[in-house]
C-alpha cells in the first residue's frame, strides 16, 4: 500500500540556494496539473493513514492561496495528514499561521543551522527565516519542525549545528545534500547517529535515504509535479512514470528491485 506522496504546487522560489538540486537539474518546466484530481484519488484510495507533502520544486508559500485551498479541500479526512516546507522568508498574517495550526499541518522551516552556515548556502536569509520562526511560535504557542540540509560544512561543524537546534526542542529532518555539493550516504548516516543522541531526529521507514530512511522509489513517496508522476523528487530528470491523473492502483503495480538501503537514483 502507498501511504505517502509529495505534490509540487509550483516552480517559483524567491531564493536561489547554492545546493538546490532542482535548480541544478535545470529542467523544471511549467505545466498544468490538477491538484484537486490528485487529492480526489487520494481520498478514494486511502483506507488507512496517508501523508501528503506539499513540497518540491519551489517555495509553496509563494502560492499561499492555492496551498490553503488544497488543505481546506482535505477537511473531514482525518486519516490524511499534511505537511509542508517553507524557506521561512514569506511573511504570513497571524490568521494564516493559525489556519495551519487549526488544520494540524506540520510546517517545516528550512534552517540549516547557525547563521554563518545557513547564509553560506541560503542567500543570506537567516534573519528573515528566524523572525518568522518566532512569529510562528508567538501565534501557535510552539516552535515548528525544522529541515536542515547537511553538507561538508555541517559535517565539519556537527557539534555546533546540533547545539543550534537543541533550544527549540522540536524534531529536525536532516536531509543529505546531493548533487554537485553532495556528501556520501555513510557520512550522512554518521552525522545522524551523532545528532539523534542530542535532539529529536526524523529517521527510518520506507521513505527516502536523503531523510534517514529506506528508499521508497517504486513503493512509496511518489512525486507529482507539472502534470507528471516521478519515483521521487530527485528523479525529475528521469523519464516520468506517467501523468498525474494516474490512479494509485496503477502506481501499486510498479515493481523496482534494488537494495532499498541505498538511493534508487544513485544505484542507476
Amino acid at each position: 500500500m502507498i501511504d505517502r506522496i509529495c505534490i509540487s504546487i509550483n516552480n517559483r522560489c524567491n531564493l536561489g540556494c547554492r545546493y538546490c538540486h532542482f535548480h541544478e537539474k535545470g529542467i523544471v518546466e511549467d505545466a498544468d496539473m490538477n491538484v484537486f484530481e490528485i487529492l480526489d484519488n487520494v481520498k478514494r484510495y486511502a483506507k488507512g493513514s496517508f501523508k501528503i507533502g506539499f513540497v518540491g520544486n519551489g517555495e509553496a508559500f509563494l502560492d499561499w492561496a492555492k496551498l490553503k485551498s488544497y488543505i481546506s479541500y482535505l477537511e473531514g479526512y482525518d486519516n490524511i495528514s499534511v505537511y509542508t516546507i517553507t524557506n521561512g522568508t514569506v511573511v504570513l498574517p497571524d490568521e494564516e499561521w493559525k489556519f495551519l495550526e487549526d488544520h494540524h499541518i506540520n510546517v517545516g522551516f528550512s534552517i540549516d543551522g547557525y547563521r554563518e552556515l545557513h547564509d553560506m548556502n541560503r542567500c543570506g536569509s537567516f534573519d528573515r527565516a528566524i523572525k518568522n520562526v518566532e512569529e510562528y511560535k508567538r501565534v501557535t504557542g510552539h516552535y515548528p519542525t525544522f529541515n536542515a540540509t547537511v553538507g561538508e560544512e555541517s559535517l565539519k561543524n556537527a557539534d555546533r549545528v546540533i547545539a543550534f537546534f537543541m533550544p527549540f526542542g522540536t524534531r529536525v529532518t536532516f536531509s543529505r545534500m546531493i548533487g554537485k555539493y553532495g556528501i556520501t550516504l555513510d557520512e550522512y548516516r554518521a552525522f545522524l547517529n551523532q545528532a539523534e543522541k542530542e535532539i529529536p531526529v526524523r529517521r527510518g521507514g520506507l521513505d527516502c535515504t536523503m531523510y534517514g530512511g529506506q528508499c521508497g522509489a517504486g513503493k512509496n513517496n511518489y512525486f507529482f509535479s507539472n502534470g507528471k508522476v516521478y519515483f521521487c523528487g530527485n528523479c525529475i530528470d528521469l523519464p516520468p512514470i506517467g501523468s498525474s491523473d494516474m490512479t494509485f492502483e496503477e502506481l501499486e503495480r510498479i515493481s523496482l528491485q534494488f537494495d532499498r538501503n541505498y538511493c534508487y537514483k544513485e544505484s542507476l
